[in-house]
């Protein structure tokens, strides 16, 4: 193994397992301050570092827009508003089940590109891909229903915190996709321009909110109840697991680095557990069948994208006549 595969490799394991570390460190800010302003306060934080690497690295022409403004406050807004609110409040309302729905959701993020190219591009994905869905589905529900059947019977009471999760994970799927984009642009560049809107807008937000009472401003006693979550939120996840995850995935292509996301479940698994968490069988054989997933998908998607016996001999015997020409 080369030195770009271990380090990619270590990389995109960083950022896994720190979005794993996520839901379960945020549970327990988010019984102290609202998930609304803790989503604004966390990248706010992270804003201003972002911009600090920015300017040190890039200098101030790098903030300009170049005429993509309208583009960058879109995809700024879907990654780091929608993603971030949608989730966390979701994440809060379900309570404790809610951290290891919350972490399923985002291992579901591949399927969800998958559907989505499958609408915009109407373009039927393979077989494979689709029986993947289905089994990662089938893992999902098993999570969020815990195995039982009365949950649908009771649906009314979860169906508002499932929906904002669900909204805010293809929040985050867009902004990915957003980066092809920016091709032109570096990473942080992207990464930093879209943060500074994003938060932006989530400033907005929570001052709207607070200004007709819907939500409660916290104060500083509760901001500081919540400063090693805080500090983790803002170090890690993110920070960190941004950069650390983008540049993995140059090093090892989104092809083997998605394999990687694996690890989120797994981590808020651990973590719940030493917590003092009661994982049941259902929710354990749920967030094995969502990993079976997306493992079996990457399988089949390296066999197709493997060239056959016969390019292979082709490509020699070319290669072949080259040399002799030469």
């Amino acid at each position: 193994m080369n030195r770009q595969i271990m380090t990619g490799s270590l990389l995109c394991l960083i950022a896994s397992m720190s979005w794993g570390a996520m839901f379960p460190v945020s549970h327990i800010a988010l019984q102290h301050i609202n998930p609304l302003y803790f989503s604004f306060l966390r990248y706010l934080s992270v804003t201003l570092i972002l911009v600090v690497l920015l300017w040190l690295k890039e200098g101030r022409t790098a903030f300009r827009f170049e005429g993509k403004g309208k583009t960058l406050l879109f995809f700024g807004t879907m990654g780091f508003t929608i993603y971030n609110m949608a989730v966390f409040q979701g994440q809060h309302a379900m309570g404790a089940v809610g951290t290891l729905v919350a972490s399923i959701m985002e291992v579901l993020m591949p399927m969800i590109s998958i559907a989505m190219v499958w609408i915009m591009t109407r373009k039927m994905p393979p077989k494979y891909t689709l029986i993947s869905m289905v089994i990662a589905l089938a893992g999902a529900l098993l999570v969020i229903t815990n195995g039982k059947w009365t949950f649908f019977t009771l649906a009314g009471q979860h169906l508002l915190p499932l929906l904002l999760i669900f909204v805010g994970v293809v929040g985050w799927v867009v902004y990915s996709m957003g980066g092809s984009h920016f091709a032109g642009w570096s990473t942080l560049r992207y990464s930093t321009l879209t943060c500074l809107l994003g938060t932006l807008v989530s400033f907005v937000v929570v001052t709207f909110a607070s200004a007709f009472n819907w939500i409660v401003v916290p104060d500083w006693q509760a901001v500081w109840s919540v400063k090693y979550e805080m500090s983790f939120m803002i170090l890690l996840p993110g920070l960190a697991a941004l950069l650390s995850w983008n540049a993995g995935i140059r090093k090892l292509s989104p092809l083997n680095g998605i394999l990687f996301i694996n690890f989120v479940p797994i981590t808020t698994l651990v973590l719940m557990y030493f917590q003092g968490y009661a994982i049941s069988r259902f929710e354990l054989y749920g967030t094995v069948l969502v990993i079976f997933a997306l493992i079996l998908n990457n399988m089949f998607q390296r066999s197709s994208l493997r060239p056959s016996d016969s390019s292979r001999d082709v490509r020699f015997r070319l290669d072949r006549r080259k040399s002799f020409q030469r």
